[in-house]
């Protein structure tokens, strides 16, 4: 859903790089059950890259056929729990720079930006 939209960007705009992040690890209650449901949702690749960059790596390099629950508590903490509270999110395409501030990127684009 983060990738970038700025007209004529149509290649390497997902994922967004982040750059100079400010991560925060916020608690969030378990749902095990709900994770596997949302499995099939998921580009991996994206995924585990975004969380390498992060500083995250307890993830697999491949998804896993069947999960344990320690896989799904690493996924549950990566897609739940590691906020970035500051910093920018970058088009690899396009080098268009996303801020980032208090947690909510800002993803509106100029209208001479805006894809048609």
């Amino acid at each position: 859903m983060l990738a970038c939209h700025v007209r004529n960007c149509t290649k390497d705009n997902f994922p967004l790089a982040f750059a100079d992040v400010e991560l925060v690890v916020k608690p969030a209650e378990e749902n095990l059950d709900f994770l596997r449901r949302f499995l099939p949702k998921l580009d991996w690749r994206a995924l585990v890259d975004t969380a390498r960059s992060l500083g995250d790596t307890a993830l697999p390099d491949d998804m896993p056929a069947t999960w344990t629950d320690e896989q799904l508590q690493a996924l549950h903490h990566v897609l739940l729990e590691i906020h970035v509270e500051e910093g920018k999110m970058i088009c690899r395409g396009c080098g268009h720079v996303y801020p980032i501030q208090n947690g909510i990127p800002n993803m509106l684009l100029a209208e001479h930006e805006i894809s048609r």
